[in-house]
């Protein structure tokens, strides 16, 4: 049974088609990267999963459930990450935690989910107080709170420190390797390339592609290179003769080889090999901010993909 699954769904805001017509199904256990540029329609399509705000059409599904018929039950076992989370009562860090551990009627226990996301040391000061990142790891414990079975994430790492970023990856990893279905919006694409399995683009409130990074890459026809260094000239190989191989220069003892797919790269290494005595192997592929501008059209502003601090996507900026 999928964790998501939406059909046909459609939201528009008065003239303005802020999602339209998504078929997007997520599989249990796996951890989805949802990209897009700023009013894509990403936020949107989470209010609507949440049951935060209702469809034009279609219809939405989460762990099995319709999300206007029980949305409830749904919250119950969603552990749900919101963008720009704040902490206005004057509560401390770990009554907080407290709160949100009574209100999934779980038991966790609320040091050793402060512990896990490093505010082990800063649990009895008042929340309001802490630093935005500070904030952001209390926000990511009470969504843990409960072990959901499916974790919403909206820009986990805003305000985070490298540290911050590591300890949450490590988290969601661990989570998804013990069945948790991971539902991960982002901007910093480093990030979704290096915890998820598969990624959906959207951009204008549609959705443009869903696959693997990698087959993102082989539809989109990224270009790829391997540089091979050789113990001695390697010239008079035929690498050039190999499917998907665009062009092959040697320079000194270093042969370079542009691959139309990234696929190639294997077969080129292994015909080398067999040929020449290879003392190290360099290999680049097209970065995931490549394809993002060429699925996108360069985002919202014909240009470079969307940085962490231009993450918004509220349903309110698409009408403007």
């Amino acid at each position: 049974m999928p964790a998501l699954q939406t059909n046909g769904l459609t939201k528009r805001f008065g003239d303005v088609v802020a999602v339209d017509d998504l078929d997007l199904t997520v599989e249990s256990g796996e951890v989805f990267g949802f990209l897009g540029p700023n009013g894509a329609g990403k936020s949107t399509t989470i209010n609507l999963l949440l049951d935060f705000i209702r469809p034009t059409e279609g219809s939405v599904e989460v762990l099995g459930i319709d999300a206007q018929a029980d949305p409830e039950a749904i919250r119950r076992r969603v552990g749900v990450l919101p963008e720009g989370y704040g902490f206005d009562d004057p509560l401390l860090g770990r009554e907080y935690l407290e709160w949100a551990i009574g209100t999934k009627g779980a038991d966790d226990d609320p040091d050793e989910l402060l512990s896990l996301v490093g505010l082990e040391d800063d649990a009895d000061r008042l929340a309001g107080d802490y630093s935005k990142g500070m904030q952001q790891r209390l926000a990511f414990a009470i969504a843990l709170a409960g072990d959901p079975d499916l974790l919403i994430l909206d820009e986990p790492s805003t305000g985070l420190d490298p540290n911050g970023i590591r300890r949450m990856r490590e988290v969601v990893r661990d989570r998804a390797a013990d069945g948790t279905t991971v539902f991960f919006s982002s901007h910093i694409l480093s990030e979704v390339e290096a915890v998820c399995d598969r990624v959906g683009v959207m951009n204008r409130g549609e959705l443009v592609a869903v696959d693997s990074i990698d087959g993102l890459r082989d539809s989109a026809g990224g270009h790829a290179t391997v540089e091979l260094e050789c113990a001695t000239p390697p010239t008079g190989l035929g690498v050039e003769s190999l499917s998907g191989v665009e062009r092959a220069t040697v320079e000194d003892r270093t042969l370079v080889v542009r691959c139309s797919e990234p696929s190639a790269k294997v077969d080129v290494v292994t015909h080398v090999a067999e040929r020449a005595a290879v003392e190290d192997i360099l290999s680049e592929t097209v970065p995931l901010e490549t394809l993002f501008n060429e699925l996108t059209g360069g985002g919202r502003d014909g240009g470079e993909a969307a940085t962490a601090d231009e993450a918004t996507d509220d349903p309110a900026e698409a009408l403007q």
